[in-house]
C-alpha cells in the first residue's frame, strides 16, 4: 500500500461512519418514564444523598471505580513532538480504546491547553473527584517527572505516566527473563541507554529496583554520552550521569551486555553489535523503526536476544502488556496509588508468565507451532488472554501487602471469575482469527466485485494480509472504482462474460453440468449460467481455483 493510500485509510477510518473511536453507552435500562425517573429527576437524588453522607458511596452509585481519565496537553504525543491538545486527540481516544478491550476500564480523554506545570496539576487536582484513576499521557519532559510526582502526592487516587513506567515495566520483565537466557546476573552486566527522555530514565530507575547499578550505566542523550563532568544537567540525568571519559555510542557499545533503545532508528551499526559481550540484549524499541534493523541484528550475531517495539518481529515491548492490568489491578483494591511495588509486582508476573506453557490458541494467532520460553519469546504475546487473570491480581495483592489498598480482595477465586467475566471472548476471538489468517492467506473470490462496499472489503482483507482477492465483475467499472478509494495494488480482475474467459467458462460449465444433468440441466443451460457471477466464482471454488 502507499503512503498515501494508507494516510487515507487512516483519516477514512477516524472520520466514518462517525468520528472518532470512543461513545458513551448507558448502562441502566431508560425505556420508560419510570427508568428515566429513577435515572434522573427525582429518583437522582437518593444516591446523591448517600454520597453526602459518605463520599465513599460514590464508588457503589457511580462509574468513578472504572474511570480512569486518560490526561495530556500535546507535548510529546508519539514521534510527532508538541502539536497540542486537539491533535493529540486522537490518540488519547486509542487509548482508551485499549483501557477498554484489554481490560474493560471506562475511560474520559482530556485534553489540557496549557503548558504551564502549575495550572496542568490544578486542573487535574480540580477534576480528579471524578475519576477512579489518572493514566498521564504524552507529556514531554522534564515537566512529566513533576507534574506526575505531585500529582501522586497530593491525590489519593492512582496516577501513572505510561510514556515512563509502561515502557519500563514491560521491558523489565523482558530483561529479567533475557538476563536468565544468557545467564548473566543484573547486577553486573553493563547497560547503554540511548535515549534521555521520561521513559529512558524511569527504565533505568526500575532497573535500579531489581539489582542494576547506576556506576554500570551509560546513558546517551542527543548530545551523546551523558558524563558527570557536564555541570549543566537536569536531575533525572545527573543519577545516571557517568564517571567513564567516553563521547560516542560506539564507545559505550564496548564490553557493553545490554542495550536499551529508545531514541532514533539506525543509530547502531553491525560494528557495534560486534563489540558487545557474548549473548548481548539487545532492546531496539524506537519507533516506528528500531535503532538496528531486527534482521540484520540476528544476522550480525547468532548469541543475540532481541526485542523492538514492533509486533512483526518476536519479543515485541508494548506498553498494552502493562497499563490496562495494572490500572484494573490498582482499581479492583481502590488503590489510593500505583507505588514502586506494585509497578515490581506486575513486572514479575510478565516474566513468569513467559516461561509458562503457552495456550494453543495464542500459538495459532500468531502462526507458531509452538512458543517456548527462549531467545525468540521472553514475554507474553499482547493477545495472550491470561494476562487479564495474571497481572491484576499481582497488582492487587502488592497494593494490599503495600498498605495502599482500601477495599482488599478476600476471594481471589472470585476476581479472578470476574476478571474472566469481564472480557468477553468475542472479540478477542476475532484478533485471533485475523492473526490465523495472516499466517496462510487463501484466495477470496468477491462476486460482485463491481458494487464498492464489496470492493472495499476486498481491499481491507489484501490490505490486513488476511486473504488474496479475486475480483468478479465489469473490469472497467471495477478499475475505476479502485481508482477512487486508491486502491492501487495488483489484484485478479476477472469478468465472466468476456470473450477472454470462454476457455474457464466452458471448463466450469463442463463440471457444472456433469454434477447436474441428472437434474435435468443441459450443457447449454451450464455455459449460460457460468456467465453470472455467482456460479462462476462457485466453480472457482469447487475446482479449487480458489479457496472461498
Amino acid at each position: 500500500m502507499s503512503k498515501e493510500s494508507r494516510r487515507r485509510e487512516a483519516l477514512v477510518y477516524h472520520a466514518k461512519p462517525k468520528p472518532g473511536k470512543i461513545q458513551i453507552v448507558p448502562t441502566k435500562k431508560y425505556a420508560t418514564q419510570r427508568d428515566l425517573s429513577l435515572a434522573y429527576s427525582p429518583g437522582v437524588a437518593e444516591p446523591c444523598l448517600e454520597i453526602a453522607k459518605d463520599k465513599n458511596n460514590v464508588y457503589k452509585y457511580t462509574i468513578k471505580g472504572n474511570l480512569v481519565a486518560v490526561i495530556t496537553n500535546g507535548t510529546a504525543v508519539l514521534g510527532l513532538g508538541n502539536i497540542g491538545p486537539e491533535a493529540s486527540k486522537p490518540v488519547m481516544e486509542g487509548k482508551a480504546l485499549l483501557f477498554k478491550i484489554f481490560a474493560d476500564i471506562d475511560v474520559f480523554d482530556i485534553e489540557i491547553d496549557t503548558e504551564n506545570i502549575n495550572a496542568f496539576i490544578e486542573t487535574v487536582k480540580n477534576i480528579a473527584p471524578t475519576f477512579g484513576g489518572i493514566n498521564l499521557e504524552d507529556i514531554k519532559a522534564p515537566e512529566a517527572f513533576e507534574i506526575e510526582r505531585r500529582l501522586k502526592e497530593e491525590l489519593d487516587i492512582p496516577v501513572m505516566h505510561d510514556d515512563q513506567h509502561g515502557t519500563a515495566i514491560i521491558s523489565a520483565a523482558a530483561l529479567l527473563n533475557a538476563l536468565e537466557l544468557a545467564k548473566k546476573k543484573i547486577h553486573n552486566v553493563k547497560i547503554v541507554i540511548s535515549g534521555a527522555g521520561a521513559a529512558a530514565v524511569s527504565c533505568a530507575k526500575l532497573y535500579k529496583t531489581f539489582g542494576a547499578k547506576a556506576e554500570n550505566m551509560v546513558m546517551l542523550d542527543s548530545k551523546g554520552v551523558i558524563r558527570k563532568d557536564n555541570t549543566n544537567l537536569s536531575e533525572e540525568k545527573r543519577e545516571f550521569a557517568t564517571s567513564r571519559k567516553i563521547d560516542t555510542l560506539a564507545e559505550a557499545m564496548n564490553k557493553a551486555d545490554v542495550f536499551l533503545g529508545l531514541s532514533v532508528q539506525d543509530i547502531v551499526t553491525p560494528a557495534m553489535l560486534k563489540t558487545m559481550n557474548k549473548r548481548p540484549i539487545v532492546f531496539a524499541m524506537a519507533n516506528p523503526n528500531p535503532e538496528i534493523d531486527y534482521n540484520l541484528a540476528i544476522q550480525t550475531r547468532n548469541d543475540i536476544i532481541m526485542a523492538t517495539g514492533r509486533s512483526d518481529h518476536p519479543n515485541q515491548v508494548n506498553n498494552v502488556l502493562g497499563f490496562p492490568y495494572i490500572f484494573r489491578g490498582a482499581l479492583d483494591v481502590r488503590a489510593t496509588k500505583i507505588n514502586e511495588e506494585m509497578k515490581r509486582a506486575a513486572v514479575l508476573a510478565l516474566a513468569s508468565l513467559a516461561k509458562e506453557p503457552v495456550p494453543e490458541q495464542v500459538n495459532i494467532a500468531y502462526g507458531e507451532t509452538k512458543l517456548n520460553y527462549g531467545f525468540d519469546y521472553i514475554i507474553p504475546k499482547p493477545s495472550d488472554p491470561r494476562l487479564i487473570t495474571h497481572i491484576p491480581p499481582a497488582v492487587a495483592r502488592a497494593a494490599m501487602e503495600s498498605g495502599v489498598a482500601t477495599e482488599p480482595i478476600t476471594d481471589w477465586q472470585k476476581y479472578e471469575d470476574e476478571l474472566n467475566e469481564r472480557m468477553g471472548s468475542d472479540n478477542k476471538l476475532v484478533r485471533l482469527l485475523h492473526s490465523r489468517a495472516k499466517t496462510s492467506p487463501k484466495k477470496i473470490v468477491f462476486a460482485e466485485a463491481d458494487h464498492l462496499d464489496v470492493l472495499k472489503a476486498a481491499q481491507i482483507v489484501f490490505e490486513e494480509g488476511i486473504g488474496i482477492p479475486i475480483l468478479l465483475g465489469k473490469k472497467e467499472v471495477i478499475l475505476e472504482l479502485m481508482l477512487e478509494i486508491d486502491f492501487d495494488d495488483k489484484i485478479e480482475i476477472i469478468d465472466p462474460k468476456s470473450d477472454e474467459e470462454e476457455e474457464r467458462r466452458n471448463l466450469y460449465a463442463k463440471e457444472y453440468w456433469n454434477k447436474r444433468k441428472r437434474n435435468g440441466v443441459t450443457y447449454f443451460d451450464a455455459q449460460k449460467l457460468m456467465r453470472e457471477r455467482n456460479y462462476f466464482a462457485a466453480m472457482m471454488v469447487n475446482l479449487e481455483h480458489a479457496d472461498a
